[in-house]
């Protein structure tokens, strides 16, 4: 067996900047991501720890302009339909918000899971089948920071309805929206929240009790 690597302070420090540095990215370049990229961060996506080494993730890369632009659509209306859940001043501000990059990201995922995966044999989750869909959701951060260590924006739209993505996609039978994932170069590059920078939301410190 080979010696695992040594992580030396740098490199910590460098790993905290990274987490610091991740962030959901709304406003995307244009221009596409080298070639081979995409591949190889969802080569590293498929790395994650999964229970049951059920490895449940499951995507389909958006790569048609007609599904692209109807995915944008179907955002488009929920975000309407979803303002209406607002008092008039929160409205507002939720109108200068902007919540999806489905026409300017190069690169668009949708991230399903496999409710039932013949891998793993169900070791794990015969009390808590949610843990593929937390596997699935691991998968997603691994795949989030190996793309930012690439310079790679990812932007996660939920404002939608997950029945309506999977039938636009027409996946098999049996798959679960997890994420509509978009990815590429962003337009700027910040350590603050855009929603904190909007004025929506402050990031608030960790919830932490004593048992």
């Amino acid at each position: 067996m080979s010696d695992a690597p040594a992580f030396d302070d740098a490199f910590r420090a460098k790993l905290a900047d990274l987490f610091r540095w991740r962030r959901d990215v709304r406003h995307f370049r244009r221009d596409p991501l080298p070639p081979g990229m995409a591949e190889a961060l969802l080569e590293t996506m498929a790395l994650a720890p999964s229970v049951g080494n059920a490895q449940p993730w499951r995507i389909a890369r958006i790569d048609t302009s007609a599904r692209r632009e109807a995915l944008a659509a179907h955002v488009d209306s929920a975000i309407i339909a979803a303002a209406a859940g607002y008092d008039e001043e929160r409205r507002a501000a939720y109108a200068r918000l902007k919540l999806h990059g489905l026409r300017e990201a190069p690169l668009l995922l949708a991230i399903f899971t496999d409710e039932a995966p013949a891998a793993g044999h169900g070791l794990g989750r015969a009390t808590m089948a949610e843990t593929l869909r937390y596997s699935t959701v691991t998968a997603i951060h691994t795949l989030w920071l190996a793309a930012w260590a690439h310079g790679v924006g990812l932007g996660w739209v939920s404002i939608l309805d997950p029945d309506t993505v999977t039938a636009l996609l027409d996946v098999p039978t049996g798959w679960s929206l997890t994420a509509l994932l978009c990815l590429g170069y962003p337009d700027e590059t910040t350590d603050v929240p855009e929603l904190e920078r909007a004025g929506w939301q402050a990031r608030e410190a960790s919830h932490v009790v004593t048992r």
